[in-house]
């Protein structure tokens, strides 16, 4: 389980393309210390799992189902990804729960700066919208964020210079790709309901 607080901003350092699957270095001495084989680690909010690790890199593949259904795939040589660890049992639940597992993707089709934040508009899958409401929680290429306007093909985050300045949304222009994982809890709910005909058993 992640939290969707970015520890670092890593980059890709190779990128090998497979058959129907894809297997990348990532460099990020933050996340790395103290790896090893196995492990998960959040990549733009999709979890990898560890097959290598050296110095401060690590190689994670990734199966054709992820690459479907996330950004990845679009990802080359140079790029920056966010990336953070499982959180600890005890810790602190700084953002919200973040399963790692991509919904879908977004895309970035505005931005509006201010002197002290910016607003990011964000094209919304029409089968995620019923799960994002405003004031809810949301994760953007593994960056835990709250909505501010939520619309029917659309919603808008509202970011602060340390998530422009530490995150991959300082970076993104209009029309790139974003992964977005709707919050567990409203599908749960969702599942609760369609089972029980909406009512409390």
């Amino acid at each position: 389980m992640f939290t969707g607080i970015v520890e670092e901003l890593g980059e890709i350092t190779a990128v090998e393309n497979l058959d129907d699957a894809c297997r990348f270095r990532v460099r990020g001495p933050v996340v790395t210390d103290g790896a090893k084989h196995g492990d998960s680690i959040a990549v733009n909010g999709v979890c990898l799992t560890v097959v290598e690790h050296e110095g401060d890199e690590f190689t994670a593949d990734v199966m054709a189902e992820t690459l479907k259904r996330s950004s990845l795939g679009a990802l080359t040589v140079g790029s920056r990804v966010n990336l953070e660890r499982p959180t600890a049992v005890g810790a602190r639940l700084g953002g919200h729960i973040v399963q790692g597992h991509v919904d879908g993707t977004g895309q970035v089709l505005e931005r509006t700066p201010s002197e002290h934040w910016e607003i990011v508009r964000i094209a919304l899958p029409a089968d995620l919208a019923r799960y994002v409401v405003e004031k809810g929680s949301i994760t953007v290429d593994g960056i835990s964020l709250t909505v501010v306007e939520a619309g029917s093909d659309h919603f808008t985050v509202s970011l602060i210079p340390t998530t422009l300045a530490l995150t991959t949304l300082g970076l993104k222009q209009p029309g790139d790709p974003v992964n977005l994982e709707v919050d567990i809890v409203a599908k749960y709910v969702e599942r609760l309901m369609a089972t029980t005909g909406g009512a409390a058993k």
